[in-house]
């Protein structure tokens, strides 16, 4: 794991339109304090991290990565969502803009979804209300779809799927969406539906 650096201090507090006096007037030490640790003379107390992070308005992973991300999205649209997955747990998160996740010690990328292959296409049916979805795809251990999901313009379902479990889900109909289904070792696929 990395430790919060100097130079991250300094070009967030910055970022911030913040003084070397303000921020050390908000953590409750001296202004001598940040400066140090600014010209790597010194680092902050572990003690001090959370609520440096929050005195900086940054995570505390993009504060000990030195990693910021700045959000461009003003308004929330599902279908402009992102996926993250967790490579050590299989944690699915989603979120309607791009931001700053870490789960299990990793910085989570933003997923790309690809076009799928043969191998990863869906058959889609529809049953009564419901869209009927069935994969070819292996459902072992090593092997697996991990989680099926559909995104509409006001709406997000979520299946999580498990190995030795049957390669399916279903989803009622309710207008124009996108499927989104995650590989263990191809990654995030897409199809409209």
């Amino acid at each position: 794991m990395s430790y919060v650096t100097g130079e991250a201090i300094r070009t967030l507090r910055e970022q911030r339109g913040c003084t070397q006096r303000q921020l050390a007037d908000s953590l409750a030490i001296s202004d001598k304090t940040v400066s140090k640790w600014e010209t790597g003379r010194g680092l902050p107390d572990i003690s001090l991290i959370e609520p440096l992070a929050r005195a900086l308005g940054v995570s505390l992973a993009e504060l000990l990565t030195g990693e910021y991300r700045v959000n461009r999205n003003r308004s929330g649209n599902l279908l402009r969502g992102h996926f993250y997955v967790c490579p050590v747990c299989g944690n699915v998160i989603h979120a309607m803009g791009e931001g700053s996740f870490s789960c299990c010690g990793v910085t989570l990328p933003p997923l790309e979804a690809e076009t799928p292959d043969e191998a990863h296409t869906p058959r889609v049916e529809r049953v009564e209300n419901d869209h009927y979805i069935t994969f070819g795809h292996p459902m072992e251990k090593e092997h697996y779809l991990s989680f099926l999901a559909l995104v509409t313009d006001n709406r997000l379902r979520l299946l999580k799927l498990y190995p030795e479990q049957n390669a399916e889900g279903r989803f009622a109909v309710t207008g124009h969406g996108f499927l989104y289904w995650y590989c263990n070792r191809h990654g995030l696929f897409r199809a409209s539906l």
